[in-house]
């Protein structure tokens, strides 16, 4: 027994530091939700213009994954996690000549290449944090990971809304970004030069079908489906958040102003941080698949309730749905990974691959925002959290691949 002590003490180590990264990530991902509607004033941009920033930042985990996989594979998750965090940092300095030009591509090309150091990080973090201990508790401690992301998602937003929309003046407005994405990429290389430091525990995957070495990853059909999961539902978790400024503005919602409706999107991301905290608990005691199927069934009902009603009601059923949000992304994460032994980097970087939903499924909310009305194009929730509750139900059981010869 005495061997195994000092292996969790670094277990322990390691994903108090992880949580670091989670915070990171989640802090400048929630930033977009400020960034969309400041851009959209600052260069007039309809709905599915402005979308154009979820769809770059999202797009880049489409293309960047499955190398970021091979990164990992090839250099390990230390030297993966300061690649990662080095080309983040490159990324938020890019803002500061963005700003200066006054260039929209060059805020897309900035948010692409920040977004790809995201994804490396993204790679290496999550199958991390759910290979350190119990297999049977890997959803917990993905959760408990998950929470601090969405603490970073819930002060992001009011940091935001005053150093970013509280600008008035076109100029103003440009250079509004300069101080807080500089600040962000100086606490990127710092952490880049800790991690530089800092050994991360091997890590052991284990598979349950016994036939890892003669099987394909496409095989496993919990995991092709969990992929489809995660794209609809990252999708539609950063769709709403993309749409709440605008949608609190409208005048039969709530008529908000731009300075006043992003400090309420730290609610959205406020709950989503409260229900991983307190799903890290129930899973100590509940299967990962029923607290999926209850959550995707919540988020159900508070979309529908957003569609058929207004005011108030309106206003909190979809604040609300970040509750529900919760504890998906990481239930859906590892019942997707379970049982793919050696695979299991692979499939990661599959996983995290079909974050690409968040930057289709805007974009598609955007059209449909032009040509109907941002209220009814939440209905597109529907459908990606209806998969979901699929999933949950059905769609996570796990199917022995067949044997290739």
């Amino acid at each position: 027994m005495e061997p195994t002590k000092p292996q969790n003490k670094n277990y322990r180590s390691a994903f108090m530091l992880l949580v670091m990264l989670f915070f990171m990530w989640g802090f400048i991902t929630s930033l977009n939700d400020i960034l969309i509607p400041h851009l959209k004033a600052l260069f007039e941009l309809n709905y599915t213009q402005a979308m154009l920033v979820q769809f770059c930042f999202f797009g880049s985990y489409f293309v960047m994954s499955i190398p970021a996989s091979r990164i990992i594979e090839r250099v390990g998750y230390s030297k993966g996690i300061v690649t990662g965090l080095v080309v983040m940092g490159i990324g938020c300095f890019l803002f500061y000549p963005a700003s200066i030009l006054v260039s929209y591509p060059v805020f897309l090309f900035a948010l692409f290449v920040l977004a790809s150091g995201i994804t490396v990080l993204q790679v290496a973090a999550n199958p991390f944090v759910a290979s350190v201990g119990d297999p049977e508790t890997a959803s917990s401690r993905l959760n408990l990971s998950q929470g601090f992301n969405s603490l970073a998602h819930t002060i992001a937003p009011v940091f935001g809304t005053f150093l970013i929309l509280s600008e008035t003046s076109s100029n103003a407005k440009a250079e509004a970004v300069q101080l807080p994405y500089m600040g962000l990429a100086l606490a990127l290389f710092l952490l880049a030069a800790l991690f530089a430091f800092v050994k991360l525990p091997a890590i052991e995957h284990e598979s349950t079908d016994g036939s890892e070495g003669r099987s394909s990853i496409w095989q496993h059909r919990h995991l092709v489906l969990g992929v489809v999961a995660i794209f609809l539902y990252v999708g539609i978790e950063v769709s709403i958040g993309g749409f709440l400024v605008n949608f609190f503005g409208e005048v039969d919602i709530a008529g908000m102003p731009e300075e006043v409706a992003g400090n309420y999107v730290s609610y959205y991301w406020g709950g989503a941080m409260v229900g991983r905290f307190i799903g890290s608990a129930l899973l100590q005691k509940i299967k990962a698949e029923k607290l999926l199927a209850l959550s995707a069934t919540g988020a159900l009902t508070l979309v529908t309730v957003t569609l058929l009603t207004s005011g108030a009601f309106a206003m909190w059923a979809i604040l609300l749905v970040g509750l529900f949000n919760s504890v998906m992304f990481p239930n859906i994460f590892t019942l997707s990974i379970k049982g793919l032994g050696h695979h299991t980097s692979r499939g990661s970087g599959l996983l995290v691959m079909a974050i690409v939903g968040g930057a289709i499924v805007p974009l598609l909310q955007g059209v449909m925002a032009d040509q109907l009305s941002v209220q009814l194009s939440f209905s597109i929730g529907i459908i990606c959290y209806g998969y979901v509750l699929f999933y949950a139900l059905k769609g996570h059981t796990i199917q022995a691949p067949k044997k290739q010869p």
